[in-house]
């Protein structure tokens, strides 16, 4: 079976992390068979809408290499791709129900509206709306004379509406308990309900994969489909992603926006895996894979329901994980320096990703960070004779400083300026004053980078070069 699937992000924000989550599996889902990913833009909440927010929605997808195969960007014979630019489709499906008696011309005024609600809360039960009852001739004189008239979906008062989702149990609604939900307002919008399933069947949309937030709107579509006359898709409600604490995941705990992740400099790749680890697990419990070996391994059935917790620090240890064992260094210097670049960030004499010394940094502070924004925190020293002490470095020059005289005139004087002899210069020195490395090292870390957290003394002296390291400790003699 070709699948065909889609995602339909509303334009009302920064791009939602939710987006990338569900879009990974829906890419995913397609991909397998052959079939089709569909990107559509909602965007019938104008009250809502952000200019400049489905720019960046697919400014994620692409970051995200979620390419899907139609959408307002790559067309598609499904077209248009926004909402708003498919009205008179709805009003033409909206005006069919009415004539086929599975819906209605509503008239009551937003007052009228409230004071029902009111009552109906009061005894317990949905709201009841008394244009249901019209002679449908007499309503529609109504709205050809100009009344205005919203369209609402005439529910069945008796029996039930059952939602077959391929993830959980048959899910059971009472019918009385359903609202007769507007399909079209008065000023010819439709609702998401009605455009929603419209879309999905004119794209011909065969597995609706969503977050389970929508489980309480699919009666009303399984209804619509119904009285269309169309085939049910497939229905497959995700688990929402959650805080530590298991609420749904919201940017006053976690940050949301994909943008800040490319922002503090996290890999794609490393987001897309631990978005797949997000309610499923590789069968081969395998905890780094790729794009590819998730397609291959993938069942839609295996996803788990327990609430996945999106956890800031996991998605670090990916980031890391990548950095360190998955990209080539190569890869990570090209990456680090475009990183850089794209934050106007210029670093001193550094022409390029393959310059030496820029490449010998990357190389030493790889293991020591988890993501690019931490790069420049953790390397002042490497770039200016302007670093700050701190406290632990401080403490190790005032105990040690009585060696830097001897330690800056050997460092001086050594013909060969490589890590293993540097390394054999410091156990020498220990040795002819009896002391222990862990007395000898630490003044000297202190002394050239500010900081007890560097790279391994040895490495670090050598990317920093024979001339700044004895000039830098000669300098912390003086205090």
């Amino acid at each position: 079976m070709s699948v065909v699937t889609r995602i339909a992000p509303s334009p009302t924000g920064d791009p939602h992390v939710g987006t990338a989550y569900i879009g990974l599996f829906n890419h995913t889902l397609a991909q397998q068979s052959g079939g089709k990913f569909i990107l559509r833009i909602e965007d019938t909440d104008r009250n809502r809408y952000v200019p400049d927010s489905e720019k960046r929605i697919f400014q994620m997808m692409q970051w995200l290499q979620l390419t899907p195969d139609e959408s307002p960007l790559q067309g598609g014979p499904n077209g248009p791709y926004r909402q708003s630019e498919r009205f008179d489709l709805y009003g033409q499906y909206a005006r069919e129900l009415v004539e086929s008696g599975h819906a209605y011309y509503a008239f009551e005024t937003s007052e009228e509206l409230s004071a029902l609600r009111e009552v109906a809360q009061k005894e317990g039960r949905v709201i009841a709306i008394p244009s249901r009852d019209l002679d449908p001739a007499q309503a529609q004189r109504r709205v050809d004379a100009g009344e205005a008239a919203v369209i609402r979906l005439k529910v069945a008062r008796d029996g039930e509406t059952v939602v077959s989702d391929l993830l959980r149990d048959p899910i059971r609604f009472s019918n009385r308990e359903i609202d007769d939900k507007v399909l079209l307002k008065a000023d010819g919008f439709p609702t998401y309900h009605l455009a929603n399933v419209v879309d999905d069947r004119l794209m011909g949309v065969t597995h609706v994969v969503r977050a389970e937030e929508w489980i309480t709107s699919t009666p009303i579509h399984v209804l619509l489909y119904r009285a269309f006359g169309w085939p049910e898709p497939v229905w497959a409600h995700m688990p929402l992603l959650r805080n530590s604490d298991k609420s749904k995941i919201s940017k006053r705990k976690n940050p949301t926006s994909v943008e800040w992740y490319q922002q503090q400099g996290y890999l794609p790749e490393a987001m897309l895996n631990f978005l797949a680890t997000m309610g499923w697990t590789h069968p081969d419990g395998q905890e780094i894979f790729d794009l590819a070996e998730f397609q291959r391994v993938f069942r839609l059935e295996d996803v788990t329901l327990g609430g996945p917790v999106f956890s800031l620090d996991k998605l670090r240890w990916y980031n890391g994980k990548y950095l360190r064992e998955v990209l080539s260094e190569d890869d990570v210097a090209r990456r680090l320096h475009a990183f850089l670049a794209q934050n106007k960030v210029e670093l001193p004499g550094v022409r390029g990703p393959d310059d030496a010394y820029f490449r010998a940094v990357v190389k030493l502070m790889t293991p020591r960070m988890e993501v690019f924004s931490e790069f420049l925190d953790r390397t002042p020293y490497f770039w200016s004779e302007d670093y700050p002490t701190d406290e632990k470095a401080q403490k190790a020059l005032d105990t040690g400083r009585e060696l830097l005289p001897d330690l800056a005139a050997r460092l001086k004087n050594m013909p060969t300026w490589e890590a293993a002899a540097i390394k054999a210069e410091f156990h020498a020195y220990a040795e002819e004053r009896g002391l222990k490395l862990g007395k000898v090292m630490p003044p000297v870390r202190a002394a050239v980078a500010g900081t007890m957290e560097s790279p391994d003394l040895p490495d670090l002296l050598q990317a920093l070069g024979q001339p700044r390291v004895v000039a830098r400790v000669e300098r912390a003699t003086r205090g």
